[in-house]
């Protein structure tokens, strides 16, 4: 599987590297600023993109923005993105386009290897890894509130673990009921979401971007 790396540290970039390629990742290209970034992006196509969201010049979010244009010309183009913070303007802003393909983990998440593997190959698969603090702050406004009334406070905790990108197994492990329950409240999620099974279309990450407000 095939990455393009954007981190301007080189102490973490190339732990990254090495973390990615001892996992049977093969890092094509890597780059240190938001310029450098897109263009390798645009080049290369990779499987999956990992990247930083503050890179220079600006060091504000030249890595995010690279990854967003990039995926403008690259549709679908996997981005998983790592920050220090939890900033949920850029994580919206990732989202926005609706195509799933993403991720946002803190920095921190990084320290455990399979975790952080386990992030990027899904991502790679088309779907969705949050962090757990990136999507609490993503749900405080009062119009997803709203979006969210149909769904029980049960649904709702399942369709949290999702968007961190569990299973059904790790969903129905964590909350301690069975998995045929959580496929029933899976299923009754996309009722309630107007989530209708429609040929290309793949539910689970349509559910968590409605979810997340992308």
């Amino acid at each position: 599987m095939r990455v393009v790396l954007g981190e301007d540290l080189a102490l973490l970039r190339h732990g990254l590297i090495r973390m990615l390629e001892s996992s049977g990742f093969e890092v094509i290209a890597w780059a240190d600023n938001g310029p450098g970034l897109k263009a390798a992006l645009i080049e290369h196509r990779p499987d999956v993109a990992v990247v930083d969201v503050r890179m220079p010049p600006d060091h504000t979010d030249d890595g995010l923005r690279a990854a967003i244009e990039a995926r403008a010309v690259v549709p679908r183009l996997p981005v998983l993105v790592l920050s220090q913070f939890v900033e949920p303007l850029y994580a919206k802003e990732l989202l926005s386009d609706g195509q799933g393909a993403v991720g946002y983990l803190l920095k921190d998440r990084v320290m455990d290897v399979e975790q952080f593997i386990e992030a990027v190959q899904r991502v790679a698969s088309g779907g969705t890894a949050m962090d757990p603090e990136v999507i609490a702050q993503l749900l405080t406004g009062r119009s997803r509130e709203r979006s969210l009334e149909p769904l029980s406070p049960r649904e709702r905790e399942v369709l949290a673990l999702m968007a961190e990108g569990r299973s059904n197994v790790a969903v129905a492990r964590r909350l301690f009921i069975t998995e045929k329950a959580i496929a029933k409240h899976i299923n009754n999620i996309f009722m309630k979401l107007g989530l209708h099974l429609a040929e290309g279309d793949n539910r689970r990450v349509l559910a968590v971007l409605a979810y997340l407000g992308g």
